[in-house]
């Protein structure tokens, strides 16, 4: 276990004027509050707090960074408080080590709603200050190089959440050491079959290539001398799970990898880099799409480096990266780089550098915070979070040149989005380069996005599975609830409007704000779509209204009762009657009476118009008459009056709407109608009533089909019409067809 004096001696190497007496304090206090507990490996527990404090001072971070490390299980694990921490280190520390304390509750769970809370909090504690995660993180890589102590019904747990989101989020944070020995550490319990194969296959190869590498490194070094330009060339191999990755994905054996070894080129400054890449590249060919500047244009996580593929020395591909000493540090350590540079952050109380807020790494971060306001259910947050984690970047451009960086794989539609929520709401298409480009391309590095917009416009459903960006998916989730509940809502209304009308009482939204505490309903516009939903009845909410109102939708008359029969005045307020027992022959008869008069009868369009309705099995079409049933949860569904499904109904006479047709000539929408033919059973009959079908301008939307004889079939099917007089005309024509025997409409 490491000693006092050597932890100090450790940050003494890069940060001279170190703090000795904050480490001491805090060493020697951890220390005693952890006493004589012990690990699962039978270890002092103090030896992991001392290990993530040694992981910092490998990343050169200041002091009380070092402190929290030593201090972070205290107050969960010990008898420490918050309060003391503070009297001891100052508010800074204190508050550092309770955000990390509170992340802890909740780690290493199975539960997905769990997981998600847990990202939450850890993210919007990293908003407050980096140095979180970065203890965070490094709590997690301890964790995980003494996984074998922990039971093995945890391990495969622990991983694949080391993989899913510390691992990723240490990459987005720039952190690329860090996250690929997380990802290394992962990947050996996630499939270590796999691991053990690909870490032997990298080492037999390292020991045959042993001279070739050696022989590159000389030939660079060599370049770089003929050329005045200062530069240490560094030989790297990529790690077993990067190799792994890339051969499932792109369904790669190991012999067909290219890019296994990689050469690093370090130079004193950006101008170097670019004398570098012209010496490189004016010597030996460049291999075509392998060329990217990221100093020009740095990644999310503030990536600085220029990547080139070349045919080397040896005629074989060469990959070579090309950056500054400070871009190698930041590609290492990420945003804990930057408190080595006094002009990234701010000084704190406690002697530590704050990271700047101005950061690529922050400004993802910040988007994700976004989300967090956006009201997401914890599973929708913690998917949309995996989505960006895990993407690589393009980078698009606005019209008037703002640079947007996007997952790979993201359509113009991600692109309205990452502009602004609005923007994205409103796309209706897109211009990509100058041409008109369907919503679902991918865009490409360099590509000029124009979003053309419709104020009328509300985002498809359907868009969900075509993004690929949290807060687009977010965002058209969001918009389709809304246009929903704005559905639902107006249904409401139009419902109440009626309701208070045959009780001949006044209407407004206004007269609901006093009793939305006896509705149990939050706001006016809860009130209005639980009745478009048929949650609550419109009686409920006349009687919320005014309590003295007397119910007199069934009417007591003696003559009526001998019948059999009671007049009932529904939620929208129409008139009609149902059967009692002894009176159920009659009912369709009054259902047709009842439906005559539709002045008060809420108007109809089709699916497509401002209400939630969807049209029976059967269909209906303009010219039908029709009646209105509220579905719980679905709105309203249309059937024609002479369904014999509406006897379903009968007793629930708070369901039945008054409805009417109200189509618009300009705007063309077939309807749903279910025809039987019976045709001759013999070849070419389906293909002669489906050309008259098609000659008609009439759309088969499905077909069944049952032998009723050994000489006849009865074909069923659902058409698409555009009116009552179009479906008779139809009706006449197959009924004349040499094959056809019989055709009927079906109405339940």
């Amino acid at each position: 276990m490491m000693r006092q004096y050597e932890l100090v001696e450790r940050v003494q190497r890069y940060k001279p004027d170190v703090n000795e007496a904050l480490l001491n304090k805090a060493y020697v206090y951890a220390m005693q509050k952890h006493g004589h507990q012990t690990r699962a490996s039978g270890d002092p527990y103090f030896s992991h707090p001392l290990e993530v404090a040694a992981i910092l001072t490998d990343m050169h971070l200041d002091e009380a960074t070092i402190a929290v490390a030593l201090l972070h299980d205290t107050i969960e694990d010990t008898s420490a408080t918050r309060s003391e921490i503070d009297e001891l280190f100052g508010d800074d520390i204190g508050s550092l080590v309770e955000g990390l304390t509170k992340l802890r509750k909740l780690d290493l769970v199975s539960k997905k709603a769990a997981q998600a809370e847990n990202l939450r909090k850890l993210l919007l504690a990293i908003s407050q200050d980096v140095r979180v995660l970065l203890v965070k993180l490094a709590d997690r890589l301890h964790n995980m190089r003494t996984l074998d102590h922990v039971p093995v019904h945890k391990r495969l747990r622990i991983a694949e959440e080391t993989m899913e989101i510390y691992a990723p989020l240490a990459g987005r944070m720039g952190m690329q050491d860090m996250r690929e020995e997380l990802e290394e550490l992962a990947f050996r319990y996630i499939n270590p079959e796999a691991f053990h194969t690909v870490t032997e296959r990298l080492a037999d190869l390292f020991e045959r290539n042993r001279g070739v590498i050696g022989e590159i490194e000389s030939s660079l070094a060599g370049l770089f001398e003929k050329n005045a330009i200062k530069a240490t060339v560094k030989s790297r191999q990529k790690k077993p799970w990067s190799v792994f990755k890339k051969m499932e994905t792109k369904a790669l054996s190991f012999e067909q990898l290219s890019d296994i070894f990689g050469f690093r080129v370090i130079v004193d400054t950006v101008e170097d880099c670019y004398r570098a890449l012209g010496a490189i590249h004016s010597t030996w060919s460049m291999v075509p799409g392998r060329f990217k500047d990221y100093i020009s244009t740095p990644k999310q996580n503030d990536y600085r480096s220029i990547h080139t593929t070349i045919v080397g020395p040896s005629r074989q591909r060469v990959e070579l990266q090309i950056r500054t000493h400070e871009m190698e540090t930041v590609a290492e350590y990420g945003v804990a780089a930057h408190t080595l540079y006094k002009d990234f952050g701010s000084k704190t109380k406690d002697g530590g550098h704050k990271i700047s807020k101005d950061t690529n790494a922050y400004a993802w971060l910040r988007r994700t915070i976004e989300a967090l306001s956006e009201g997401d259910n914890p599973e929708e947050f913690l998917e949309n979070t995996k989505l960006e984690l895990f993407q690589d970047q393009v980078f698009c451009f606005t019209p008037k040149g703002r640079l947007i960086a996007l997952p790979r794989g993201a359509t113009p539609i991600d692109f309205a989005y990452a502009v602004h929520t609005d923007v994205g709401d409103t796309c209706v298409g897109a211009k990509v380069n100058g041409r008109i480009m369907p919503l679902m391309t991918e865009l490409k590095n360099g590509d000029e996005v124009d979003i053309i917009r419709s104020k009328a416009q509300v985002p498809p459903a359907a868009w969900e599975s075509v993004v690929v960006t949290g807060k687009a998916r977010s965002a058209i989730r969001r918009a389709t609830r809304n246009a929903v509940r704005k559905q639902y809502s107006g249904l409401g209304s139009r419902i109440l409007e009626r309701a208070f009308e045959r009780a001949g009482k006044p209407w407004n939204k206004e007269s609901l704000k006093p009793v939305l505490h006896r509705l149990a309903r939050k706001d006016v516009d809860d009130v209005l779509a639980a009745v478009g939903r048929g949650e609550l009845t419109s009686q409920d909410v006349v009687h919320a209204v005014f309590p003295d109102y007397k119910d007199e939708r069934v009417t007591q008359n003696p003559k009526a009762r001998e019948e059999g029969w009671f007049n009932l005045r529904n939620a929208a307020g129409m008139l009609f009657q149902i059967p009692g027992r002894s009176s159920r022959r009659k009912s369709r008869q009054n259902k047709e009476t009842a439906m005559a008069g539709e002045g008060g009868a809420l108007p109809i369009r089709g699916v497509s118009g401002d209400l939630p309705v969807r049209f029976a099995p059967e269909g209906a079409v303009p010219g039908d008459r029709i009646v209105g049933i509220l579905q719980p949860g679905s709105g309203i569904t249309i059937y024609p009056i002479q369904s014999p499904s509406l006897t379903a109904f009968d007793d629930q006479p708070e369901r039945w709407i008054d409805v009417r047709w109200d189509i618009d000539e300009h705007m063309k929408e077939r309807f749903p109608a279910r025809l039987s033919v019976t045709a001759i059973n013999e070849p070419g009959s389906l293909a002669e009533i489906a050309q008259l079908i098609a000659s008609n301008d009439a759309n088969i939307h499905m077909l069944s089909m049952a032998r009723t004889a050994p000489d006849f079939t009865e074909m069923i099917f659902d058409l698409e019409v555009w009116d009552l007089k179009h479906l008779n005309r139809l009706m006449s024509q197959l009924k004349e067809a040499p094959c056809v025997s019989e055709v009927r409409r079906v109405n339940g």
